[in-house]
C-alpha cells in the first residue's frame, strides 16, 4: 500500500477493539433488540467470533464519526483497503430510487473494468438515499477522500474506492466530518481481529451484534496454498429481493480475474442474499461487493470452465449463505430463522415465488411469533403466491395443485416430520408436539407442490412487537 511519508509504520499498529455498541435507544422495553446500555444480546452472543483469519494484503478500522448527532462513541465509518490494487465486484439494489452511493460504486467498476480497486468506504447513520445532486457530489467526495490517503498518481480512470451508506433515507450527509474522518479511519488501519470486529460494527443500524465471518479454503491447482476469505454484512430490516438487501463486503487472497468475479458473486448472490427476507422491503442502498487481492499466491483463475473456478463458486456462495443467515438471525425484533423449503416443483423459479410468498406473509411471520400451529396461513400464501395483481402481466410460475400439495414442519432437534397436510388433505395435528417443535429458536417450513423435481430454499423470522417498536421510531 502506498503511504504518505508520515503515515509509514503506521499500518502495523495494532488499535485497541472499539467497545461494541448498539445505535438503538428507545425507551420502550426491548427484548430482541439491542439493550439500551449498548450490549449485545445474550441470545446473539454466539454468532460473534471470538477470533479469525483474515486474508493477506487486506487491512480495515472502524472510526467513530458521530454521523447520526446522538452517537456518540460507537464506530459508524468502515474502511477496507487492499495494499495493492484487486479485482473487484458488487451487486446492488433493483429498487428504482437507487442512493448515491449505488450510483457512483456501479459507474466507477463499470470505468475501471473491474480492476483496479484499491478500498471501500462506508458510513452508517444516513443512507445518502434521495438526495439529489448534492448527494452524489458527497458520494464522489467520500470515494476521492479515500483514494487521496493512499497517495498514489492519477491514472485518469478516476476513483478507485467503492463508497456504501446505511441508514436514514432522504438526509444529506454530514460530509465535512466524515471527510475529516477519513484520513484518521486510513492511519487506524490493522489486520487483527479486534480491527475485523470493530469494522463490522460501524456499519450497522438497527442491528444488535456486528456479522463477521472468516475462513480458509484451497483450490485444486493450488493444493498446498492456503488461501482465506473474509466478510461483513449489515442488516436487520428492510430486508427483501431483489438484490441483496443489505450492505455488505467479502474480501479473499485469492487470485482471481477481474472479468470472472460479477458472475461469481451474482451466482453467490441470488443462492444466498437473494434468498432472504425480513420485512419484503427492499432497500435504495442495498449493495454487496468481493475483493480478491491475490496476495496468497498460486495459479490465477482466468477460465470459468476451470476446476479452480467451481472450487472458487462453492466457496463464495457457501460463505455468502452463511453471512446471509446471520443477516435473518438478527431480523428486527425477531425470535426465530425459519428455512422455508419448497421442494417437487417443476421449476426453480415456481419454487422460489412460493418460498418468497411464505416469508414475507405477515400472518405467517405472526403465527410463527406466537407459537401456534396455523399451518392453514402457510398453505394460504402457498395458494396465491402465483396470482397476478389486477391489471399487471400473469407470473411464469408453475400452477400449484392442491390435490398433490403437502405441509410439514421439520424439528431441528432430529426427530420426525410433523405432517399438517399431505397431498391436500390435513392431518390430525397433535398440537402438543407442534408447541414443543414451535418453542425452538430454530424451525423448518417443508412444502411439498407434488409436481416435479425442483426446489428453492428461503430464510426467514418472525414478526414480534418488537418490529412495530423499534420501526415506529427509527428516525428519532
Amino acid at each position: 500500500m502506498a503511504l504518505r511519508p508520515q503515515q509509514t509504520g503506521v499500518l502495523t499498529r495494532l488499535i485497541r477493539p472499539t467497545t461494541l455498541q448498539s445505535t438503538v435507544t428507545s425507551a420502550h422495553v426491548r427484548h430482541y433488540s439491542a439493550p439500551p446500555d449498548g450490549a449485545i444480546p445474550a441470545a446473539k452472543q454466539k454468532y460473534v467470533p471470538t477470533h479469525g483469519i483474515y486474508p493477506r494484503g487486506f487491512l480495515v478500522s472502524g472510526t467513530h464519526v458521530g454521523v447520526k448527532p446522538t452517537n456518540k462513541s460507537t464506530p459508524d465509518l468502515a474502511f477496507l483497503a487492499s495494499e495493492t490494487p484487486c479485482a473487484a465486484a458488487a451487486v446492488f439494489t433493483k429498487n428504482k430510487f437507487q442512493a448515491a452511493p449505488v450510483t457512483v460504486s456501479r459507474e466507477m467498476l463499470k470505468r475501471r473494468n473491474n480492476a483496479g480497486i484499491r478500498a471501500v468506504i462506508i458510513n452508517s447513520g444516513c443512507a445518502n438515499a434521495v438526495t439529489g445532486k448534492g448527494g452524489l457530489e458527497d458520494a464522489e467526495k467520500m470515494v476521492a477522500e479515500a483514494d487521496r490517503c493512499f497517495d498514489l498518481p492519477t491514472d485518469g480512470k478516476g476513483g478507485s474506492s467503492i463508497v456504501m451508506s446505511t441508514g436514514v433515507i432522504g438526509q444529506r450527509l454530514p460530509i465535512q466530518k466524515i471527510l475529516h474522518k477519513i484520513p484518521s479511519a486510513y492511519y487506524a488501519l490493522g489486520t487483527s481481529h479486534g480491527h475485523w470486529l470493530s469494522t463490522a460494527r460501524a456499519i450497522c443500524t438497527t442491528d444488535t451484534f456486528p456479522k463477521l465471518i472468516s475462513r480458509t479454503f484451497s483450490l485444486p491447482s493450488s493444493p498446498t496454498v492456503e488461501y482465506r476469505i473474509a466478510g461483513m454484512t449489515k442488516g436487520a430490516g428492510m430486508i427483501h429481493p431483489n438484490m441483496a438487501t443489505l450492505l455488505g463486503m467479502i474480501a479473499t487472497d485469492a487470485p482471481i480475474a477481474p472479468a470472472l468475479l460479477p458472475k461469481l458473486l451474482t451466482n453467490a448472490v441470488n443462492k444466498s442474499f437473494n434468498s432472504i427476507s425480513i420485512d419484503g422491503d427492499t432497500s435504495t442502498n442495498d449493495t454487496v461487493a468481493v475483493l480478491a487481492n491475490g496476495a496468497a499466491g498460486g495459479q490465477e483463475i482466468t477460465s470459468e470452465s476451470s476446476d479452480d473456478y467451481n472450487a472458487f463458486q462453492k466457496t463464495l456462495t457457501e460463505f455468502a449463505t452463511d453471512l446471509a443467515k446471520l443477516v435473518v438471525r438478527d431480523g428486527e425484533g425477531a425470535t426465530k430463522f425459519v428455512t422455508i423449503r419448497v421442494t417437487e416443483s417443476p421449476s426453480e423459479v415456481g419454487a422460489r415465488k412460493v418460498a418468497s410468498t411464505i416469508a414475507r406473509s405477515p400472518l405467517v411471520k405472526t403465527a410463527l411469533y406466537g407459537k401456534d400451529a396455523n399451518w392453514g396461513r402457510i398453505l394460504c400464501a402457498t395458494g396465491y403466491s402465483q396470482i397476478s395483481e389486477p391489471g399487471m402481466p400473469v407470473t411464469d410460475v408453475p400452477e400449484i395443485v392442491p390435490e398433490k400439495t403437502s405441509v410439514s414442519f421439520i424439528p431441528t432437534d432430529g426427530s420426525p416430520e410433523l405432517k399438517l397436510l399431505v397431498n391436500g388433505e390435513p392431518e390430525t395435528v397433535d398440537e402438543v408436539r407442534a408447541a414443543e417443535i414451535l418453542e425452538h429458536e430454530d424451525l423448518e417450513i417443508l412444502v411439498r407442490l407434488g409436481g416435479g423435481k425442483e426446489e428453492a430454499v428461503y430464510w426467514t423470522c418472525d414478526y414480534s412487537h418488537e418490529y412495530i417498536t423499534i420501526n415506529g421510531d427509527y428516525r428519532t
